[in-house]
């Protein structure tokens, strides 16, 4: 997409600048350092650190300040491109840097800007001026200073052309290039105070006043500058080449010249990098019109090798990456995190995010599914600063199974019950909180009447017999038609329940003081049209026949032949069938409907008459 502005235009200064990087975009802000790269699956991998504001006495001095910036953005630059180098090779450890590799990398980055920027100007204008045309014995001194700075200029600026130009045609530098575009298209849009989406990013211009290539730029023109009037100096001196000529020979004098000028630009380095670092502040600050934009206009032009037109998926690391700075510039309790890792805001912002987007709509899951993930209970989350990779990694797996549709409870593989804490798995039905009703009504006839037997039917994950067995003194006795479900229900229960695998009544012997049973009461026909969470739950534990009442006419019909007199049946209902399973109760007394804390009716007592 290509931005509706042709220059920048006018705007708002922010104080965030940033780096293209390999697949990925570096922002700096006052206090804090973003990274997000774009690894091999595609996602979005931030790194951040806190770094202090810049308040010594040398990172305010003009000139003086230039040169520390320019030493920490050089040492910075290679350290955070090897940061993303981390995520660009991948698995591959052969392809990353370590401390020694990283300071071989300044080392580099510093002979091949000498070379080609120092040595190879110096190189031509011998070859050309002294050997060639013999210039230094043709024209006067400060005639021969001039030409000589200048033709250095001038090849300076070919070189730098030419080396831009050959790296974008290859293919791994123009995608960072194309990352440096979705950097500046970023910072504009903040600094234009449009909203950091990606549309909005994207129609922003891709140049921008505050650039390294625009720096670069500087640096030559200031460098011609600075060693011309250097030189010319020394000429006055006595310092020049037709001296050297005559102290050494004509040829030795002349290479010696040449060789004390590129010292001479050598040690006009940090000058020149400082000049050129207080101009670039002030043509950044200035407003774009005519005057000014003869300053920016040949560094907009540079930036057009620089910087290409990013996709989305760039815009969107940049982005990332800003939005992080700002983050953590102005909350300084926001913790710094390594690749992979989330801090816990970002992982409750995560976890809300996905789950808008399934439609699933509980703000309380977020904290329950972090919970589970840290180990740690709700009141401590605010505690915890950051999940690990490994746990950062478990979290995004969980949910991505949630919003597949996989109810919360399979995913970390427990519920709670009652203040019980239960084993679940796709084998069982996962036990509710409207069950918790019929538990208390259960565990209050134990009580009331002393009963010293009960019988949990059809007790699925084993939730009804574990809270009878927790806070009764009853013998407890579970069963279930599945063999499956009894499994996950003996890792339930304690050792003194007993299980029993029947069809309802068919296997059960002996009879009980009182007998709870949570049956399967949807109709048939409703259960393909409810919530995914429910569908993906065992049919078996679901359907209760054409009217949802099959189980609780077996149940009527053969539960007095295992009921102690004066025992009591306890059984859950749907909200809209009391009136229809109370017809069925004939030969009980004392039947009650029972509400759970909704108000909807839940749970049906009856005693054996």
């Amino acid at each position: 997409m290509k931005s509706k502005w042709k220059s920048p235009g006018k705007y708002t200064p922010c104080g965030i600048g940033g780096q293209a990087l390999l697949e990925g975009v570096m922002m700096r802000g006052k206090t804090s350092t973003a990274i997000c790269c774009r690894d091999e699956k595609g996602e979005l991998a931030v790194c951040t650190e806190r770094t202090p504001e810049r308040k010594k006495w040398y990172h305010r001095v003009p000139v003086v300040r230039g040169v520390t910036s320019f030493l920490f953005s050089l040492v910075g630059g290679v350290k955070y491109i090897s940061k993303s180098a981390e995520i660009y090779a991948g698995d591959d450890e052969d392809a990353k840097l370590g401390k020694g590799g990283m300071i071989i990398a300044v080392v580099l980055a510093v002979v091949l800007a000498v070379g080609l920027f120092i040595v190879l100007p110096t190189l031509f204008s011998y070859l050309l001026l002294d050997l060639a045309i013999d210039l230094p014995n043709k024209v006067d001194d400060n005639l021969y200073v001039l030409f000589m700075c200048l033709f250095k200029g001038v090849m300076k600026v070919i070189i730098l052309l030419i080396y831009l130009w050959l790296t974008s045609k290859l293919k791994d530098i123009k995608r960072t290039y194309m990352y440096h575009g979705a950097e500046h298209r970023t910072i504009n849009c903040y600094e234009h105070n449009l909203d950091l989406t990606v549309e909005n990013v994207q129609s922003c211009s891709t140049r921008h006043a505050r650039c390294g290539t625009t720096f670069m730029f500087y640096t030559v023109m200031i460098s011609v500058l600075v060693v011309t009037l250097v030189t010319w100096v020394l000429s006055l001196f006595g310092l020049t080449s037709l001296y050297m000529q005559a102290l050494c020979g004509e040829t030795a004098g002349k290479i010696l010249y040449n060789v004390i000028c590129m010292g001479i630009g050598l040690l006009c380095l940090p000058v020149i990098a400082g000049v050129s670092y207080e101009f670039l502040r002030l043509i950044a600050k200035a407003p774009d019109n005519a005057f000014f934009m003869i300053f920016k206009a040949p560094g907009f032009a540079l930036q057009a090798l620089t910087t290409k037109i990013p996709d989305d998926g760039m815009a969107e690391a940049a982005i990332t990456a800003f939005r992080t700075v700002l983050e953590m510039d102005a909350d300084p309790t926001v913790p710094a995190v390594d690749f992979y890792e989330m801090t816990v805001r970002s992982a409750r912002k995560y976890i809300e995010e996905k789950y808008a987007e399934a439609g699933i709509d509980d703000p309380s899951e977020p904290d329950w599914l972090l919970c589970d993930i840290l180990d740690v209970g709700r009141a401590d989350l605010r505690r915890v600063e950051k999940l690990d990779k490994e746990r950062a990694a478990k979290l995004k797996a969980c949910v991505s199974e949630r919003i597949s549709g996989k109810p919360l409870d399979y995913v970390i593989g427990k519920s709670d019950f009652l203040g019980y804490e239960l084993k679940v798995d796709e084998r069982v039905h996962l036990p509710r909180m409207e069950t918790e009703t019929v538990a208390l009504e259960a565990i209050k006839l134990i009580e009331k009447n002393g009963y010293t037997t009960a019988l949990d039917l059809m007790t699925g994950s084993g939730c009804i017999a574990r809270a009878l067995a927790e806070r009764t003194t009853a013998k407890i006795t579970a069963s279930d038609i599945s063999s499956a479900a009894l499994e996950v229900a003996r890792s339930n229960l304690t050792a003194e329940t007993e299980t029993v695998e029947s069809d309802c009544f068919e296997s059960i012997d002996g009879s009980f003081d009182i007998i709870v049973s949570n049956p399967p009461y949807i109709r048939s026909k409703e259960i393909d049209g409810l919530q995914k969470e429910v569908t993906c739950q065992p049919r078996i534990s679901l359907d209760g026949g054409e009217d949802g009442l099959d189980f609780y006419k077996k149940i009527a019909r053969e539960a007095k032949e295992h009921l102690n007199d004066g025992g009591a049946l306890v059984l859950e209902i749907g909200h809209d069938q009391a009136s229809d399973v109370v017809a069925l109760l004939e030969g009980y007394k004392d039947i009650k409907v029972v509400r759970d804390l909704s108000g909807s009716d839940r749970c049906i007592t009856a005693v054996k008459a």
